[in-house]
């Protein structure tokens, strides 16, 4: 199975940063088999966030997007309205888990919007932007991202 992960951070965009939770979620999927083959750092901006989704599920080029950053409260957070932009059918289960999990660790978790939901054969799911968040939460759901995603195919 394959997988995208994007970094939506601006100021990381400019300066070719790389992302300590990307790194995490490329770790964690390739454990379990997924095999990553677009890994990217875009700025914050819903057309050019929807518009790299859109071409990677219709496509067929991968079947999971993972998404981190920019799922806050801020104007300039808007991964969660790209990822509505383009899905087909939400998947509200995924993040309210990950949300649910998190808050044990930190109760900014309840100000998270990131969402799920999948676009022809593709599961898209915002992890928040923090490693240890990505970490804790998509460990906690990976089992039925896999199922999942498995599914679509």
């Amino acid at each position: 199975m394959k997988a995208a992960i994007i970094t939506a951070d601006t100021l990381a965009y400019k300066t070719k940063d790389e992302s300590a939770a990307a790194a995490v979620i490329k770790r964690l999927v390739e454990q379990v088999g997924f095999q990553v083959v677009f890994n990217a750092v875009l700025p914050e901006d819903e057309k050019v966030l929807a518009t790299v989704m859109e071409r990677l599920a219709d496509g067929e080029l991968v079947d999971v997007i993972l998404t981190t950053g920019s799922t806050g409260v801020q104007k300039k957070d808007c991964v969660p309205e790209a990822t509505r932009d383009v899905v087909e059918r939400l998947v509200p289960g995924i993040p309210d888990a990950i949300r649910t999990y998190n808050i044990r660790y930190s109760k900014r978790a309840m100000l998270d919007r990131a969402t799920a939901g999948i676009r022809g054969k593709t599961l898209i799911v915002n992890l928040p932007d923090t490693a240890k968040m990505v970490k804790e939460g998509l460990e906690y759901v990976m089992p039925e991202l896999v199922h999942a995603t498995e599914s679509l195919k």
